[in-house]
């Protein structure tokens, strides 16, 4: 369930509520008992970092690439000539 915060317009206390998703939005501030709180718009409380989940799940649509296509990874696939290439070396 995600966290809401709100603030109340007449006294502007601000407050967090852990609401689901389908709960109509607070209205009624608990601490002066008016009518007025305001939902706010919040930044997201995580950041995705490093390579993790997307590199190894959700990146590649499941087709492979051959060496001669264009690649956007820099891993060689070691079955084409640029490995024995890189043999000679």
């Amino acid at each position: 369930m995600p966290i809401y915060e709100y603030i109340c317009q007449k006294c502007g206390e601000r407050l967090e509520e852990l609401q689901k998703i389908n709960d109509k939005e607070l209205v009624d501030c608990p601490f002066c008992k008016s009518p007025s709180l305001k939902k706010l718009v919040s930044a997201a409380g995580f950041k995705l970092k490093g390579t993790g989940w997307y590199q190894t799940d959700f990146k590649n649509s499941g087709t492979k690439k051959s060496c001669n296509e264009k690649s956007t990874e820099p891993k060689c696939c070691g079955n084409c000539a640029c490995k024995k290439d890189k043999a000679k070396e």
